[in-house]
């Protein structure tokens, strides 16, 4: 097996389903922990999932972030 420098990462995390059932407080929680800066936060959390931009959903989906830890 031929070893490169890009491993993809592998999809833990339910963003879509979280999104659909995440108030606009756990949204913002979640767009803080990939790091996304505050004034973008205000942005996204009122767009829907499939609005967000394709980088952000995969960091959101392979981020190992937990459901629990977004309460």
């Amino acid at each position: 097996m031929k070893t490169g420098k890009y491993l993809p990462k592998i999809g833990t995390f339910d963003g879509a389903g979280f999104w659909k059932r995440a108030f606009a407080h756990q949204r913002g929680n979640l767009l803080r922990v990939v790091q996304v800066p505050d004034d973008q936060i205000k942005i996204l959390v009122n767009k829907s999932y499939q609005e967000l931009p394709a980088p952000l959903r995969f960091e959101i989906e392979t981020s190992g972030i937990r459901e629990e830890n977004l309460k």
